[in-house]
């Protein structure tokens, strides 16, 4: 059983860092194909060293790198060794693509970047890329997410939020996105234009990095209202096994007592419980509002706001530094 579960672990870590290394391969391919060559800026950290890029004319990889090692200590001691070793590995990999990619001529080719300034398409181009670059790279980053990856930045600042509170990332980078996005207007050359499709690139990237981290889990309230309320109940309860609360209720106009029924589910299983409510009742009439946040057996589970010591954490980095 020892070798065995060795074995497991290993093809596990090895399917990891596969993943991983197409995923940091896609993150990077987004923001070479799609955004440094429109001239805008996206939000995170490659977007705050696009900015510097901008202003310097020093290349992205060599700020990219040199934030990201002060700030993987504190992903460290944060968030654990294991994450440490992969977040270490997402950066360098993604360093290095940030800097032979540039030299590609085919990627710079696919985002719509030959279209002449002049040309009346032009305007396209500078639509068209925010949007399919924000939607490429949050496919990147959350495959790097769902193996414990991170690529630094202010994607470890994510993790630690949704470690402890029930924050999507895709709203933790769009707070911390918006400041960075909006810098570029400092810049000489650059203006309004360049704020609103740099905007445009942040929103489509939280959008899909939510519907893809947690579109499995948004749930749905659904209200039923049927006489036979009762034959309703059961067959969820028994034939779909799903929990009914049942509520008293009056119908003012014809002052007929019965009750409502109240069913919280995946949005997945909609279809199925309002099919088999409709097979039961036809008459009924059903309500369904989307629910930002469930917690409970069979949903999410409260996280605890517990604050380690910097004793503690200065312990954990140690630890971690002598073996």
């Amino acid at each position: 059983m020892p070798e065995l579960k060795k074995k497991v672990s290993a093809k596990k870590l090895i399917l990891d860092y596969f993943l991983i290394t197409v995923g940091v391969f896609i993150y990077t391919f987004a923001w070479q194909a799609f955004v440094v060559p429109t001239g805008i800026s996206g939000g995170g950290l490659v977007g705050f060293c696009t900015v510097l890029n901008y202003a310097t004319g020093i290349p992205i990889p060599v700020f990219f790198g040199s934030i990201n090692a002060v700030l993987l200590v504190i992903g460290t001691i944060v968030l654990g060794r294991g994450f440490g070793f992969k977040t270490i590995y997402s950066i360098i990999l993604s360093t290095v693509f940030f800097a032979i990619m540039p030299k590609m001529e085919w990627i710079y080719n696919i985002g719509l970047n030959t279209i002449p300034p002049e040309s009346p398409q032009a305007a396209l181009r500078y639509l068209v890329n925010p949007i399919i670059g924000g939607f490429v790279c949050a496919a990147g980053i959350a495959l790097i997410f769902k193996r414990n990856g991170s690529t630094g930045g202010t994607d470890i600042v994510a993790l630690i939020i949704n470690k402890y509170r029930d924050i999507s990332p895709g709203k933790v980078f769009l707070y911390t996105d918006f400041c960075i996005v909006a810098s570029i207007m400092l810049l000489p050359g650059k203006g309004l234009s360049d704020v609103i499709f740099g905007y445009i690139f942040t929103i489509a990237f939280s959008y899909m990095v939510d519907m893809i981290l947690t579109g499995s889990e948004q749930s749905v309230q659904i209200v039923i209202f049927s006489q036979k309320y009762e034959q309703v109940a059961d067959n969820l309860m028994y034939e779909h096994n799903r929990g009914v609360t049942a509520l008293d209720s009056v119908g003012w106009y014809s002052k007929q007592e019965g009750k409502v029924l109240i069913v919280i589910a995946r949005k997945q299983k909609l279809n199925e419980i309002t099919q088999s409510v409709k097979l039961v009742d036809p008459k009924a009439f059903i309500s369904v509002t989307n629910v930002s946040a469930v917690y409970g057996l069979g949903f999410a589970q409260i996280k605890g706001s517990k604050k380690k010591s910097t004793e503690s954490r200065l312990k954990k980095l140690v630890k971690w530094i002598d073996s």
